[in-house]
């Protein structure tokens, strides 16, 4: 039997709103649920934020959705399981709102604001700030940085603020920890900040002749390392970001329309150039990578979900960071001639062709030693890095099993900087052998991190037998 009914609220005029649900206790449960899931189902196919409420209009729960329908929806089907700490808002539930947003992260960052401000009961998970990921941007360095922390506060052990997070500007708690990093992925393609340790001087001699990472590469950063960008072009940028942050997109779009055409009046073109093509980027934020922007679509279906991949391999390190690039080393030879080696590289799990690197092996002449033809790929490709004037990726990845491990840290030990992760993967068993483990690693055949390093490892064989095969040929015509 439903409740005793609880008076609707009425407006000056003593009528009740024309939307306005029936009195609580009127309906029962599974009255309320269907009633509830019908206007879930009407609501505009639009990325927006859903706020749940009880008969007295009190919020119990803010959330975020790609598809408000969708979303929204799910939470009135009979056969819903929302888990134990949600689950019984049903009970209390009686009806809803939403904030349509433009894009996902508008929700993101607005579902974010909304907790804060109104604190529902049912956002458990915010009971704890500590545990929950910030967004911070530095500001007492030349070149601000951006990076997600769970400390908020940049306490060290010994109690002292740590120095990048003196006047920080810092946003959150956010909700979703793996959200808020896929933001700044993205977020990153438009402003081109930078999201490294490095710390970077304004006129430091040294700039000049460092070599900026894969993200200066691929044009998700404006490489401030290597004097690639002033210190106010830079600082421009960054303070588009934080506004994003805070506006809505329409708005930021207006603001930066009008600089860009501010900057052409004044014959500032590099900077207009700069501003239409970060313009061109937040219109296009919630579309999907295509093969014009340097992917290849074919191969990134082939093997796994690249998000998904990188996860998993993070979680099987057991890596603090995502992980965002990853270089696979192989050998070819046919009975030690023509011996050759191969550097692919990966980013966010994808072909990222610019950087692929063949080695044609000069330390070893007419023998089969793959040890010493690893060694040797490894102190010239990484020698840049281990003298400080270049990034390593943060997995390097060795086709092959503990010995071709093994051989790959021996050419690291000469240099001053070690990589953060190197790993070999053995063929036949697959078991990924890891520095500083003793045992190897077994993941079962689907696992998507497993997947994600197969194709790596045949992608670097590949090239690796494609330039072995025109050495061979060249020679075999030469003879002739």
């Amino acid at each position: 039997m439903p409740d005793d009914p609880i008076p609707q609220p009425t407006d000056a005029e003593g009528f009740a709103p024309r939307d306005a649900p029936p009195p609580w206790g009127s309906e029962s449960r599974e009255e309320r649920l269907a009633r509830l899931n019908k206007k879930a189902r009407e609501l505009p196919e639009r990325p927006g934020v859903y706020l749940m409420k009880d008969e007295k209009g009190v919020v119990l729960y803010v959330g975020k959705a790609a598809k408000l329908p969708d979303r929204v929806s799910s939470y009135f089907v009979p056969s819903a399981d929302l888990g134990i700490n949600k689950q019984p808002l049903l009970d209390f539930v009686h009806d809803f709102e939403v904030l349509t947003c433009e894009g996902e992260w508008e929700a993101l960052l607005t579902e974010n604001r909304l907790i804060k401000d109104i604190n529902p009961r049912f956002n458990v998970r915010l009971t704890d700030d500590k545990t929950f990921p910030y967004l911070v941007i530095t500001q007492r360095e030349d070149f601000p940085r951006v990076f997600v922390t769970r400390n908020p506060q940049g306490l060290e052990e010994g109690g002292e603020v740590a120095p990048e997070m003196k006047g920080a500007r810092v946003f959150g708690p956010f909700v979703n920890a793996g959200a808020l990093r896929e933001a700044v992925q993205v977020l990153q393609r438009v402003f081109k900040f930078r999201t490294c340790k490095l710390d970077i001087v304004e006129g430091d001699p040294k700039n000049r002749h460092f070599r900026p990472c894969l993200l200066y590469a691929i044009n998700q950063c404006t490489g401030p390392c290597a004097d690639k960008v002033t210190k106010d072009a830079y600082r421009d940028d960054i303070e588009h970001f934080v506004r994003f942050l805070g506006s809505k997109r329409s708005v930021i779009l207006r603001e930066m329309r009008e600089e860009m055409q501010q900057a052409a009046r004044d014959l500032r073109f590099e900077r207009a150039a700069g501003l239409r093509d970060q313009i061109r980027a937040i219109d296009k934020l919630d579309e999907r990578s295509t093969r014009s922007e340097g992917w290849q679509p074919e191969t990134e279906i082939g093997y796994s979900d690249p998000k998904k991949g990188l996860r998993s391999l993070q979680k099987t390190l057991g890596l603090d960071a995502p992980i965002r690039c990853i270089e696979g080393i192989d050998i070819a030879h046919l009975q030690g001639g023509e011996t050759v080696g191969s550097k692919v590289c990966f980013v966010d799990g994808k072909p990222f062709k610019n950087e692929y690197r063949r080695f044609r092996i000069r330390s070893v002449e007419g023998g089969n030693d793959d040890y010493s033809s690893i060694r040797e790929v490894v102190s010239r490709r990484y020698r840049e890095a281990g003298e400080g004037h270049e990034l390593y990726p943060d997995i390097i990845l060795i086709d092959g099993g503990l010995g071709q491990l093994h051989a790959a840290l021996e050419a690291f030990d000469s240099l001053d900087v070690r990589p953060p992760m190197v790993i070999s993967l053995a063929k036949k068993e697959e078991l990924i052998y890891v520095q500083q483990r003793h045992e190897p690693i077994r993941l079962g055949r689907d696992n998507h991190g497993l997947r994600l390093c197969q194709a790596i490892r045949d992608e670097a064989h590949r090239f690796a037998q494609h330039y072995h095969h025109v050495l061979r040929r060249k020679k075999t015509l030469d003879e002739e």
